[in-house]
């Protein structure tokens, strides 16, 4: 069998090791995890319906990604707890019909063959979206720039109120997909708020709003911390323990 020439062996490697099982040692016993390189600049660690996935940069070492591991072992350990006590909520067929919850409220999906378009239309009985893709199989991505859509609108809203309570311009917003986490707070590039919080009640994404704006003041989870969140949001722990009951029941396809 002829060699390989250096460049398809160096491509070869990299796909061998974009995804690989592993095992480690973590409390009380073995935990098998998932890794994958990318060209991310840090490691990431998400927990799925598969375990525990790793996401790594080319250039960390194995001892480096498995330091990480251990660091995060008990929130590891608490989340894979949690995911094998509440299963996660079986994909949704997206057909004409489907109903799915939005900010407390309940949308009525509608079907129409068109030209990759959606139109929402609020009625007092509840709001309906109708999805006009091209083909069926551009149904879930066209519901989802729809939600985006909506949701980078509904919090734009939030932002502007709550940055206001707190006396400082509204940060710059931008949309995340993560699994495993709902919003997070940079001081150089703004606020990052999970979409899919369109699906929960209003409350819950006040919360989730006032929770990163108070990082702007306090980069940490102290007690003068949760005081500004509450200065914000008086209602924060109840939204808190909604979002948590929620969070398993967020609908995915």
């Amino acid at each position: 069998m002829p060699a390989l020439p250096e460049r398809s062996l160096t491509v070869a490697r990299r796909k061998a090791s974009a995804e690989a099982s592993r095992t480690i040692n973590v409390g009380q016993g073995p935990l098998c995890y998932r890794l994958q390189r990318s060209s991310r600049r840090t490691i990431g660690l998400t927990i799925d319906r598969h375990g525990l996935r790793v996401r790594a940069p080319q250039r960390a070492s194995l001892e480096e990604i498995e330091a990480a591991i251990l660091d995060h072992g008990q929130w590891i350990t608490k989340k894979l707890e949690e995911s094998r006590t509440n299963p996660p909520t079986e994909p949704l067929r997206i057909v004409d019909g489907t109903r799915l919850p939005l900010l407390g409220r309940s949308v009525t999906v509608r079907c129409a063959r068109g030209d990759n378009r959606w139109l929402w239309n609020w009625h007092s009985s509840g709001p309906t979206l109708t999805l006009c893709p091209r083909s069926s199989e551009a149904v879930s991505c066209l519901l989802e720039q729809a939600l985006r859509a909506q949701a980078r609108e509904r919090f734009t809203e939030r932002l502007a109120l709550y940055a206001a309570l707190l006396g400082v311009a509204a940060p710059r917003l931008s949309l995340s997909a993560a699994r495993t986490r709902w919003g997070s707070c940079s001081l150089r590039s703004g606020i990052r708020l999970n979409w899919r919080l369109i699906h929960f009640p209003l409350d819950v994404v006040d919360y989730v709003v006032a929770h990163e704006l108070a990082h702007l003041q306090e980069m940490n989870h102290s007690p003068r911390f949760w005081s500004i969140v509450a200065q914000l949001y008086p209602g924060y722990r109840d939204a808190r323990a909604e979002l948590k009951r929620l969070a398993g029941a967020c609908p995915h396809w």
